[in-house]
C-alpha cells in the first residue's frame, strides 16, 4: 500500500481482476480531518497510515476508534454493518454515533478497556442488524468481533481496531444440525428418515439435489429430492418415491455406500455415466456420505449445477449430518422390522376378507397405537351364521404384547367355532367366558381379561341381537323422520368382561334399512386428560354428520372423531343395512406402465352403463387414477381395483398387496404424476381414507350421487 494517505488508493482488486471503488476510501481522501483529533492527514504518523490503508484495502469489517474520543475510521464492510448511520458516523466520536448502544454492557466498555489497557479481546459471538446491498433488507446476522490496540511509531496506544467476521452461514448450519436431530429424533421408519433427511440436506446446503441410499438385499434403493421440486401436504403423506439400483451401479451415492468412504467432487459431470434424467445430467459436483453402522450401510448425497469447491467447514457439517442420519436409519430399520413382525402376527390373526352380503355391507378397521412396535389384543370379525344372519363381533384383550396377541386369536377363535354351533349371543359369551378362565388359570394369571360385544344381524327379519361383557356401547346410525342422520348409543346390559364369571343376557334392536352398527374399541374414545363422556360425545357427533352411512367411511370418520393421539389400539367394524343392494365390478390391475389408462377405459366404460352421472364419472375416473398410479410406484406389484355403487353414493378403493420399490425406472418415468397426489382425492370426493391391511393397504374414496 502506498506510503501516504494523500494518496489513498482504490482497495485491492477482486478475484476478477477488474478495480472496485470504495466509498470509504472516499472519505478518508476528502474528510477535514483537522477538524478532528486526528489532525491533517499529513501529519499521520506512518503506523497509524499504515492501519487505514490496511482497513481501506480489506473486504472484512473493520472499524479504527482513535483518539479518546474514539472517533470512527471504518472501511466499506463496516459501513454495510452500521448502515443508515453511515456516512455520518464518519469521523464522529463512537458514543455520538451509537448513542444509548454504546452504554449497554460488552459494546463502549469493552472498546474503552481495550484502549487503556492495551490487552486484546475476543468476542466470540454476537447478532447485529445488517442491511444487504442490493436488497435492501435488513437481516440479523451473526458476527465474531476481535478488538485491538493501535499503537503509533513510538508505541503509545492512539486507537482500538475492531475486526467483525460474519459467521451467519456457520451458525445457521450448526443451527440447521442441532433441528436434524431433533427431526430425526421423531422418526420412526425408513421413509420418515428419508423425508427429514433429505429436506435437511437441501435447505441447509443450498443445494441443487440431495439424496438418501440404504442397503437393500443385494443391491439398494435410493430416494432424492431436487430444488424446486413440488411436494404438497398430501404428497409428504406418500411413502418416498424409492429406486433400485444394482450392487455394482457406480454411482458415488453406491461407491460411498459399499466402501464406507466419502468422496467429493467440486466439477465435472459426476452423474453422466449413470444418470436416470436431466436433473443427474446437470450436475457437476457432488458429496457422497457413507452412512455405516453395524446393520446398514448407505450414503448421503449433495450434489451442484455448479462447480463447488467442498470447504473444510462444509465436509466437516456434512460428516456430522451423516452420522446423525445413519443412527436414525439403524433405529428406523430395527423398529421396521419389529413393528412389522408385531403387526403381521396382529393382522394375520384377524380376517383378511369380511363377508360379502346383498343387503348387508361391512367394513372394518384396525389402527396400532402410539406404540406401534408391539402387538396388541384388539379384535374383530364378521361371519355367516349357519341360518343366513351374520356374525359379528369386536373384543379387546388386555395387554399390549405377543402374548396379548396369542391370546386375541385363541379368543376369536373359539368364539366363531362357539356361534357356529350357538346361535344365541348371551350364549355364546357365556361359554367364551369359561374359556377365558380356563385360559388364565393355565397361565398362572389373574390379569386376563377380555371386553367383547356380540351380534347376529338377520337383515330379513331386520333385527340384531347384541351381548356385551364390558365393551363400549355399540352406536347406531339411523335416518330420522325429517332426513337428518342421528347417532344414539344402544342400551345394552353391560356385564363383567370375560373371565370374571357373571351373568350374560342378550337384547333384541331393531336393525332397519339405512341403518348402519358401529362396534368400536376404547382406543376410540378415551384421551388421556379427556373424560370418557367426552369422548363418547364426539363420536356419536361425528357419526351423525358423515356424508353417509357407508361402512367404510364410518369407519374413518370414527378413528378421527376424537381430538388427541391415543396410546391404545383402535379397531372399528360397521355393518350397513342397505335401502337398496349395490352393484360392484372390480379389475386387477398388473404392474405395467399402460395400467392407469386402462384402469381410466374400463372404468368409464362401467359406470357409464350404471348411469352414473357424467359429473361423477369425471371426477371418479380421474381420482382412481391418481390411486392406481400411486399404487404402482409405492407398492410396485399388481393392485385390485373395486367400485361399488348405490342410489346414493359410489365407493371406490385401490388395493396393493406388495412393499413399494419394485417398479422399473421406466414404468416410473411413464407413471409419475404424483403432483395432484393425494389432494385431488380430498378436494373432489366427500370421503376418504387409507386402511392397513394384513398384505398391503387400501386407498378408497367415496362420492356423493347427485339426488341419490
Amino acid at each position: 500500500m502506498p506510503g501516504t494517505v494523500g494518496r489513498v488508493p482504490t482497495p485491492s482488486a477482486p478475484v476478477s481482476g477488474a478495480p472496485t471503488a470504495s466509498d470509504a476510501a472516499a472519505l478518508v481522501l476528502h474528510h477535514p480531518w483537522a477538524q478532528t483529533p486526528l489532525g491533517p492527514p499529513e501529519a499521520w504518523d506512518p503506523a497509524l497510515r499504515a492501519v487505514i490503508d490496511l482497513m481501506l484495502g480489506s473486504p472484512v469489517p473493520m472499524a479504527l476508534s482513535y483518539g479518546d474520543d474514539l472517533v470512527l475510521v471504518y472501511n466499506d464492510g463496516y459501513a454495510e454493518l452500521i448502515g443508515g448511520k453511515h456516512p455520518a458516523a464518519f469521523g464522529r466520536p463512537s458514543a455520538e454515533v451509537f448513542g444509548e448502544l454504546w452504554a449497554l454492557p460488552g459494546v463502549g466498555d469493552v472498546v474503552g478497556r481495550v484502549y487503556r489497557l492495551g490487552e486484546p479481546f475476543l468476542e466470540k459471538e454476537t447478532t447485529l442488524p445488517v442491511s444487504r446491498t442490493g436488497t435492501g433488507t435488513v437481516e440479523q446476522a451473526v458476527f465474531t468481533r476481535g478488538y485491538s490496540a493501535v499503537r503509533d511509531s513510538g508505541g503509545d496506544i492512539v486507537g482500538v481496531l475492531t475486526v467483525a467476521a460474519e459467521t451467519t452461514q456457520v451458525t445457521e448450519q450448526l443451527q440447521s444440525l442441532s433441528e436434524l436431530a431433533s427431526a430425526l429424533s421423531g422418526t420412526l421408519t425408513l421413509d420418515d428418515v428419508a423425508r427429514v433427511a433429505l429436506r435437511s440436506a437441501l435447505t441447509s446446503f443450498d443445494a441443487d439435489q440431495v439424496g438418501f441410499a440404504v442397503d437393500d438385499g443385494p443391491g439398494w434403493r435410493a430416494v432424492r429430492r431436487v430444488r424446486g421440486e413440488l411436494l404438497d401436504e398430501a404428497d409428504e403423506r406418500l411413502p418416498p418415491l424409492w429406486r433400485r439400483w444394482p450392487a455394482d451401479a457406480g454411482t458415488p451415492m453406491t461407491v460411498a455406500a459399499e466402501t464406507g468412504r466419502p468422496s467429493f467432487t467440486p466439477d465435472g459431470q459426476p452423474l453422466l455415466a449413470t444418470a436416470v434424467d436431466r436433473h443427474d445430467q446437470k450436475v457437476r459436483a457432488v458429496a457422497a456420505l457413507p452412512l455405516r453402522t453395524s446393520s446398514l450401510r448407505g450414503a448421503l448425497t449433495v450434489a451442484y449445477r455448479e462447480a463447488h469447491p467442498w470447504t473444510a467447514a462444509e465436509r466437516a457439517l456434512l460428516a456430522a449430518s451423516a452420522e446423525l442420519v445413519a443412527q436414525a436409519a439403524e433405529r428406523a430399520r430395527r423398529f421396521e422390522n419389529q413393528h412389522g413382525t408385531a403387526q403381521l402376527l396382529q393382522r394375520s390373526m384377524l380376517p383378511e376378507h369380511l363377508p360379502d352380503l346383498p343387503r348387508l355391507r361391512v367394513a372394518a378397521r384396525y389402527d396400532p397405537g402410539v406404540d406401534g412396535n408391539a402387538a396388541g389384543g384388539d379384535f374383530y370379525d364378521a361371519f355367516l351364521m349357519p341360518d343366513g344372519g351374520l356374525g359379528i363381533v369386536l373384543g379387546d384383550v388386555a395387554g399390549h404384547d405377543v402374548q396379548a396377541a396369542a391370546r386375541m386369536g385363541q379368543v376369536r377363535a373359539a368364539l366363531r367355532a362357539l356361534a357356529l354351533s350357538q346361535s344365541q349371543p348371551d350364549a355364546v359369551l357365556t361359554g367364551l367366558d369359561r374359556l377365558v378362565g380356563s385360559l388364565g388359570a393355565e397361565g398362572r394369571t389373574d390379569e386376563l381379561f377380555v371386553t367383547v360385544v356380540f351380534g347376529v344381524i338377520e337383515p330379513d327379519r331386520e333385527l340384531m341381537t347384541l351381548s356385551s361383557a364390558g365393551h363400549p356401547a355399540p352406536l347406531l346410525r339411523r335416518c330420522s323422520a325429517d332426513g337428518d342422520p342421528v347417532a344414539e348409543y344402544l342400551e345394552i346390559p353391560t356385564g363383567p368382561p370375560l373371565g370374571l364369571g357373571g351373568t350374560r343376557t342378550s337384547t333384541s334392536v331393531p336393525f332397519s334399512p339405512g341403518d348402519t352398527l358401529l362396534l368400536y374399541s376404547d382406543g376410540v374414545i378415551e384421551r388421556r386428560r379427556q373424560s370418557l363422556a367426552a369422548g363418547l360425545t364426539d363420536l356419536a357427533a361425528a357419526v351423525a354428520g358423515a356424508a353417509s352411512g357407508d361402512p367404510r367411511a364410518l369407519c374413518a370418520v370414527a378413528t378421527a372423531a376424537v381430538a388427541g393421539a391415543t396410546e391404545d389400539d383402535v379397531a372399528v367394524l360397521a355393518v350397513e343395512h342397505v335401502l337398496t343392494p349395490s352393484r360392484s365390478a372390480s379389475m386387477e390391475v398388473p404392474a405395467e406402465p399402460t395400467a392407469p389408462s386402462r384402469v381410466r377405459h374400463w372404468m368409464s366404460a362401467q359406470l357409464a352403463a350404471w348411469q352414473v352421472p357424467e359429473q361423477v364419472i369425471g371426477a371418479a375416473v380421474l381420482c382412481t387414477s391418481e390411486l392406481t398410479t400411486n399404487a404402482l410406484l409405492h407398492a410396485g406389484t399388481a393392485a385390485r381395483v373395486e367400485i361399488d355403487l348405490s342410489p346414493e353414493r359410489l365407493l371406490v378403493s385401490v388395493a396393493d398387496s406388495g412393499t413399494r420399490g419394485t417398479v422399473t425406472r421406466a414404468q416410473t418415468d411413464t407413471l409419475s404424476s404424483r403432483g395432484r397426489g393425494l389432494g385431488l382425492i380430498e378436494e373432489l370426493s366427500d370421503a376418504w381414507g387409507t386402511d392397513p391391511t394384513v398384505r398391503g393397504s387400501t386407498v378408497w374414496f367415496e362420492m356423493l350421487i347427485p339426488g341419490g
